[in-house]
């Protein structure tokens, strides 16, 4: 077993067997599943058809080091984050969903988490949602860009001035996402704390509702 094997797994909404669409919420350090699946509940609000699904990290982190850092130190806790995702991933498919039926949400090393996955593992999401994270690895680093998002809506959102998570890293996120073939929105907040605005919110509502 990995890191984060074991885990519990929040899930609600319409029963994955009669859904229309499933989002894929995933927490920041510190926080718990719980809380981005109650943030789920908020922003599905009334839309019906909605399968919601939140995993829990071990420990409350899905990988010890900041997302900058190399790669080799957030091993071997992001490679049992990055499983994760994929074998929910695979259950939704296998639920009877496509992957254009299915949004991947994080917020903070949730919305890393999010990002990364996707550009792994590139395929025709239902979107792609980054509330104040980037791509997982040092800024400027190497990477194979194999496979293509197909149009997938991938937002990205952060302030300016995150203490977490530098400007320059969402920009270049954002680049990457798009030279993949994700239909990219980024928004940069003057001043904004580590936070979800209103803003963020109506897109994610939005995106929910064209599903």
């Amino acid at each position: 077993m990995t890191l984060h094997d074991g885990q519990p797994v929040i899930h609600g909404g319409t029963p994955l067997a009669n859904a229309k669409a499933a989002i894929l919420l995933v927490h920041g350090r510190g926080a718990r599943a719980e809380d981005i699946f109650s943030f789920g509940e908020a922003v599905a609000g009334d839309v019906p058809g909605i399968f919601l699904i939140a995993p829990q990290a071990a420990g409350n982190a899905w990988y010890p080091e900041r997302f900058i850092a190399p790669l080799v130190a957030n091993e071997p806790a992001l490679s049992s984050a990055l499983g994760v995702i994929g074998r929910i991933v695979a259950e939704l498919v296998q639920g009877g969903l496509k992957h254009e039926k299915i949004v991947l949400m994080g917020f903070s090393q949730g919305a890393c988490l999010s990002l990364e996955y996707a550009a792994r593992n590139p395929a025709r999401y239902g979107g792609v949602v980054a509330l104040s994270g980037g791509l997982i690895g040092p800024p400027g680093g190497p990477r194979e860009l194999k496979g293509s998002l197909s149009g997938t809506p991938v937002y990205l959102g952060c302030s300016d001035v995150d203490a977490h998570i530098p400007l320059s890293s969402v920009v270049e996120s954002a680049d990457i996402m798009g030279r993949l073939g994700g239909s990219v929105t980024k928004e940069i907040f003057p001043g904004m704390g580590h936070t979800v605005n209103e803003r963020e919110l109506d897109y994610i509502e939005k995106l929910i509702r064209g599903l």
